[in-house]
């Protein structure tokens, strides 16, 4: 039987300090409670993307505005997560607890924990039933690409250039792309 101090608790990925990977730590921490307008998430699978490296190393001084300037604000990382609802808040009405979902977490921070806390309003859907947790995952990349393919207004018949496609942005474009190619044969 787990004490009451057990289930208040969380192990984490944290950083107290900017650094390299050998910075983090996995610790215990306070498990987030949800409030009235938000769910409770367990997490299942995450990522680790260019948005943690940055956030790791804070290189820039300008990152370390965002940030903190000594040491960073947010110590529990991870940008997007699949997982299931563990519990939701009284006023949450789009999910229940047991759904399969996935997301991205506000800030980028905190999916690279057991639990994650996120309002009913964020970035959050269900997981198609025949999907695993690990393919789930949204990759930030094609966040960000499918943020600018809209903001664009792109249509099919426009052209873009797509320079390098070494990245996730890239790869994201040219997959898309290839999947409307194929759609109209």
């Amino acid at each position: 039987m787990r004490t009451l101090e057990e289930k208040t608790l969380m192990k984490a990925s944290v950083n107290t300090r900017y650094g390299s990977p050998d910075v983090l730590s996995i610790t215990e921490v306070r498990k987030p409670a949800p409030g009235p307008g938000d769910v409770l998430i367990k997490v299942h699978a995450t990522t680790v993307g260019r948005t943690d490296a940055c956030a790791l190393r804070a290189h820039s001084f300008f990152m370390r505005l965002v940030s903190g300037i000594l040491r960073p604000k947010r110590y529990i990382l991870g940008l997007d997560f699949a997982g299931v609802v563990e519990s939701t808040g009284s006023e949450v009405t789009l999910f229940a607890p047991g759904d399969r979902v996935f997301g991205l977490t506000p800030g980028g921070y905190g999916a690279h924990a057991e639990y994650l806390r996120m309002a009913e309003s964020d970035s959050i859907a269900i997981v198609p039933e025949d999907l695993p947790f690990e393919q789930a995952v949204v990759c930030e990349g094609a966040w960000y690409a499918n943020t600018y393919l809209k903001k664009f207004g792109l249509k099919p018949g426009h052209k873009i250039l797509i320079y390098g496609a070494s990245g996730a942005i890239e790869w994201y474009f040219h997959s898309r792309k290839a999947a409307k190619a194929l759609s109209s044969l």
